[in-house]
C-alpha cells in the first residue's frame, strides 16, 4: 500500500456525516485525527472498527470552546474538516420556522446555539492558522443560503445568496441564524488571516447511520415510518446523501481550485413523495395516512459543486441504505 496522507482531523467525529467523513477518508488512506467529547465513550466503538482505523485513526479530546484542546488536536495536521456543531439544551421545534430545515430549528436560546457555533468555529479557524494547516473545509448549511424574506418562490438559491441573519434572530430561527453567523464570520476569518477556508452547506442529510445513537434527521424518517399520523403537513425538503456529503467535503479539501462556499443539495421532494418511495419497498410499515398540502418550496443549484466533479445517488439508493441501517440498529423495532 502506498503511505498514508494526510494527517487531518476531523471534528465532531462521531456524529452522523462526521463518521463518513471518517470513514471516506480512512478509506483513502489518509490518517485521521477525530476529536470527540469522550474518547473512551463506548458510543465511539463504531469509528474503531472501521476499516483502517486500527492503524490510521486516532480519536483525541477536544471541545469547541476549548481553544488549546483544539490546538493539540490540530498540530502537526495538514488539513481540517469542522463538522462538529453545538447541542441546543431544548428540542422543541419552532412553529414559525421554515419547515425545511424543520428537524433542526431548535427554540433553544441564541445562548445555546449562536454563540457556540460561531466561537466555536473561529476557535478552530484560529488553532487552523496557528499551527499551519493549509485547507480547512467548514461544514454550514441550506439553512445559511434560504432564510431571507427578499427571496421570490421562483427564485434559485445559489451561493450568492445569505440567509437574513437578523431576519432569522428576530423569528427566533436560531440554527439558521447560527449556521449564517458562523459561515460568514469563517470566510471573513479566513480572508483575514491568510487561511484557505472552504464551506461546504448541505440541505437535509438522509441516508445510513454508522453510529449508535439517534440524530434529528435520522429521527425524521423513523417517524415517517414508525407513528402512522392521521394527517401530516406534505412538507418540501431538499434532500441530500450523507455519504454524499462527505464526498463533497473530501472534495473541496482536496481539489487545488475550490474555493468559497458550496452547495451540497441532491434532491427536491415533498414528504408524499418520499412515503410513497419507502411504500414500493416497504408496504408495512406505519406510515402517515394523509397529507395537508402546505405553499412552501424552494430551491437551490449544487451546479458549482457538480463542477468541481461531485456527483450524487439516487434518492430510492439513500432511502432504501437508510432503512436497512435503521433496521440493524433496532430503530423500527
Amino acid at each position: 500500500m502506498s503511505s498514508a496522507k494526510g494527517p487531518v482531523c476531523v471534528t465532531g467525529a462521531g456524529g452522523f456525516l462526521g463518521s463518513w467523513v471518517v470513514h471516506l477518508l480512512l478509506s483513502k488512506n489518509y490518517l485521521v485525527r477525530g476529536t470527540v467529547r469522550d474518547p473512551l465513550d463506548g458510543k465511539y466503538a463504531h469509528l474503531k472498527q472501521l476499516p483502517n482505523a486500527s492503524s490510521n485513526l486516532e480519536l483525541v479530546k477536544a471541545d469547541l470552546l476549548d481553544y488549546p484542546s483544539l490546538v493539540s488536536a490540530i498540530q502537526g495536521c495538514s488539513g481540517v474538516f469542522h463538522v462538529a456543531s453545538p447541542v441546543p439544551s431544548s428540542s422543541v421545534p419552532n412553529p414559525q420556522a421554515s419547515s425545511l430545515f424543520l428537524p433542526f430549528l431548535l427554540l433553544g436560546s441564541s445562548v445555546d446555539l449562536i454563540e457556540p457555533a460561531v466561537t466555536g468555529t473561529l476557535n478552530v479557524l484560529k488553532a487552523c492558522n496557528e499551527t499551519k494547516v493549509k485547507r480547512a473545509v467548514v461544514v454550514s448549511s441550506g439553512a445559511a443560503l434560504i432564510m431571507n424574506p427578499s427571496w421570490t418562490d421562483s427564485q434559485v438559491i445559489d451561493e450568492s445568496c445569505w440567509s437574513d441573519a437578523e431576519h432569522c434572530r428576530a423569528t427566533e430561527n436560531w440554527y439558521c441564524a447560527s449556521k449564517t453567523e458562523a459561515e460568514s464570520k469563517a470566510l471573513e476569518y479566513g480572508k483575514a488571516a491568510g487561511l484557505d477556508v472552504v464551506t461546504v452547506c448541505p440541505n437535509l442529510i438522509l441516508g445510513p447511520i454508522l453510529q449508535s445513537t439517534v440524530n434529528a434527521s435520522t429521527l425524521l424518517l423513523v417517524k415517517l415510518l414508525k407513528e402512522g399520523k392521521d394527517m401530516v403537513d406534505n412538507r418540501h425538503f431538499l434532500v441530500v446523501d450523507v455519504r454524499d456529503v462527505a464526498e463533497a467535503l473530501v472534495l473541496a479539501y482536496e481539489k487545488p481550485d475550490a474555493q468559497g462556499r458550496y452547495i451540497c443539495s441532491s434532491h427536491s421532494m415533498h414528504v408524499k413523495d418520499i412515503v410513497d418511495m419507502l411504500k414500493e419497498k416497504y408496504p408495512n410499515y406505519n406510515y402517515p395516512k394523509n397529507f395537508t398540502e402546505v405553499h412552501q418550496k424552494k430551491e437551490m443549484s449544487s451546479d458549482k459543486l457538480q463542477k468541481l466533479g461531485w456527483r450524487y445517488r439516487s434518492l430510492p439508493e439513500t432511502l432504501v441504505d437508510a432503512v436497512e441501517s435503521y433496521k440493524k440498529a433496532g430503530l423500527l423495532d
